[in-house]
């Protein structure tokens, strides 16, 4: 079998790579994206009652986004054409437009390709909007990016998201088969390796097709065993970015973890982010908020311990001192839940909102001034610590302001006393009143 690099090229190209070899020619040939695709789903439908829309293209890198466009283009009879917010400018856009309209006067229609659409700015994603509304383009823009934070609405109304999901092991497997009978042969590794291999390309199926090649390119005369692998190849960093969306949807699968009591899962969120370079101190500063809004009084204890965690890693730093805030993120996971507090501190800020002038009862206004004694500041206070069980009942709201009742302890953790407490002092109160 010939070797990978001694495939049959034309004169004025170079050896194709293998991921350009395996580049689908139809849509059913796409992997991992059947959500879509199928004729149940948004993309199939479409195509089966004739009426295409223009798309914003949604997925991580690697998952099909270009091809998928260039499919749609075939199976609809449009001129593809395709740039890159990255290198074209507005007089380049124009050139497009232009051509489109000259296309479109001949019958013909065009679907335009924007790769990486959210680097436009909001003149230029603008600029589109008439030539879409006109018939002149049907638009089709990729983005690794959450659209509705990086499109404008205006752009994003004309067009359906579609989200392309990334390529699960099995879709990456039946993607790793596919490239071994372009190859003409299997491989050289064992289970093991094989299965690292997948992992390493971490749901992108351009960067297993480039492994692939780098693999195969190999001179080896026994299939590799997973440590072989790994000392010739590099694991594909995790996507990651500390700024967008990334961040902020393992820092909700951290702190969901943590609610949730589940120790393994929040130590994965955990070391994930500092696995993609995320400041300790942000994960400090979020666990200890995660002790007083999810656990609260059920277990006062676990703010100190975030606390403590965070000082023990201004102390030492990383890589040491990551483990003290790992110690946290376990209690924590482990901790009972409560957001009794959290709860009543949002309602108790609502009503200061909405009664933000009312003054307080005048018997526990302090009276320095005689005057103010002469309007009643302070007439008949009961101190607490001369009533009997050192509780007078008086009431601490403004005159007129109907009690409310917002801190409500569950029965669990140490939530259970102060439950106990706080049901003790309301019968004291409803007896004092009615004496």
């Amino acid at each position: 079998m010939a070797d990978l690099f001694d495939m049959p090229q034309s004169p004025d190209t170079g050896p194709r790579p293998l991921a350009d070899r395996l580049r689908p020619k139809a849509l059913s040939e796409v992997i991992g994206q059947d959500k879509v695709l199928s004729r149940d789903g948004p993309l199939g439908a479409m195509l089966a009652a004739g009426s295409l829309s223009s798309l914003i293209l949604w997925g991580p890198p690697g998952v099909g986004k270009t091809t998928i466009a260039r499919l749609l283009a075939d199976e609809t009879a449009l001129h593809f054409v395709q740039i890159s917010a990255i290198f074209t400018g507005v007089p380049e856009l124009r050139k497009v437009f232009e051509a489109a309209k000259l296309r479109r006067q001949n019958g013909k229609g065009t679907l335009l390709f924007v790769d990486e659409i959210h680097r436009f700015n909001k003149a230029q994603q603008d600029g589109f909007l008439p030539h879409m509304e006109d018939g002149t383009i049907l638009l089709v823009g990729a983005t690794t990016e959450n659209p509705s934070f990086e499109l404008n609405a205006a752009l994003l109304s004309r067009s359906q998201v579609i989200v392309l999901e990334r390529l699960s092991l099995a879709d990456l497997e039946r993607l790793a088969q596919r490239a071994e009978k372009e190859l003409g042969r299997a491989l050289p590794l064992q289970g093991e390796a094989r299965e690292a291999l997948l992992e390493m390309a971490d749901g992108d199926g351009r960067a297993l097709l480039n492994l692939i090649e780098q693999v195969a390119a190999w001179k080896v005369d026994q299939n590799l065993t997973r440590d072989m692998l790994s000392q010739r190849l590099m694991r594909r960093a995790a996507k990651y970015d500390k700024a967008g969306e990334e961040h902020y949807n393992l820092i909700s699968a951290l702190h969901k973890s943590v609610r949730g009591s589940d120790p393994d899962a929040a130590l994965y969120w955990f070391a994930r982010m500092l696995e993609g370079g995320e400041d300790p101190r942000f994960l400090a500063r979020r666990i200890t908020r995660m002790a007083v809004e999810d656990i609260g009084l059920a277990d006062p204890q676990a703010e100190a311990v975030c606390l403590d965690g965070w000082q023990t890693y201004e102390r030492l730093g990383s890589p040491e001192g990551e483990l003290a805030l790992a110690q946290a993120v376990v209690y924590l996971a482990l901790a009972p839940k409560s957001n009794a507090v959290y709860t009543a501190y949002k309602a108790a800020r609502a009503a200061a909102r909405e009664t933000g002038s009312l003054m307080p009862p005048k018997h526990i206004l302090n009276a320095p001034t005689r005057m103010m004694k002469d309007q009643g500041y302070g007439a008949g206070y009961a101190y607490d610590h001369d009533a009997e069980d050192g509780f007078s009942g008086q009431n601490y709201f403004p005159d007129g302001m109907k009690r409310p009742v917002w801190y409500l302890p569950p029965e669990r953790g140490f939530e259970r006393e102060l439950k106990k407490r706080v049901e003790y002092f309301a019968k004291l109160r409803a007896k004092r009143q009615d004496g």
